[in-house]
């Protein structure tokens, strides 16, 4: 007989995540970690991403230990800078501008905690994105459009922000949108969560 496989928690308040997790086809429920994403003065943008997503997952899997606690994050690295999420429309428009015709680096981390087990993963899946030239006409009509205000680079690659970028280059088609699926599933496999079991 089989042991009951352990509940699984996105610590996220993110509705991308959330549906990029309904793919897997597992039931989840979503807990609000509560984690500060400051950035530590000097702190690289990967190494940010890695610390608040294994952040997120830990604080969610202290409260509930007998769960597989997923945490993860995303930092836009502007040539070692971290971009996070604007948060106001000007704030929004500013890193379009800083971003136009630039290359990109967006670090997107996962973590997979399961306490009960002792089995903490973390890795780290790096896109390469290039955003076209844009004009301020561009990121106005752009941002009237789709105010991509709490995503890290000011666009959603998903939406309509496809439309400002000139390539994109990942091995896991799913991280840029905020949640990498081929490694949340390693992580999962090895924390004894198999999606396809």
């Amino acid at each position: 007989m089989s042991s009951p496989l352990p509940s699984l928690i996105l610590a996220s308040t993110s509705s991308y995540r959330r549906e990029l997790l309904h793919r897997l086809q597992l039931p989840f429920t979503v807990v609000a970690p509560g984690v500060d994403e400051t950035p530590l003065p000097g702190e690289p943008p990967a190494e940010l991403a890695r610390r608040l997503a294994l952040a997120k997952a830990q604080v969610v899997a202290n409260l509930h230990p007998k769960a597989c606690v997923i945490g993860s994050d995303q930092v836009c690295d502007l040539h070692g800078e971290p971009l996070g999420k604007p948060g106001t429309l000007d704030k929004a428009q500013a890193q379009l501008r800083r971003l136009s015709g630039q290359a990109v680096v967006f670090r997107t981390a996962v973590a997979v905690v399961r306490e009960d087990v002792g089995y903490q993963g973390c890795t780290l899946v790096n896109i390469e994105v290039r955003f076209r030239e844009l004009t301020d006409k561009d990121i106005t009509h752009y941002l009237a459009r789709e105010p991509a205000l709490d995503c890290a680079g000011s666009a959603k690659s998903e939406g309509l922000g496809i439309a400002l970028l000139a390539s994109v280059n990942s091995d896991d088609p799913t991280a840029l949108v905020g949640l990498p699926l081929i490694q949340t599933c390693r992580l999962l496999r090895e924390a004894g969560l198999d999606p396809l079991a």
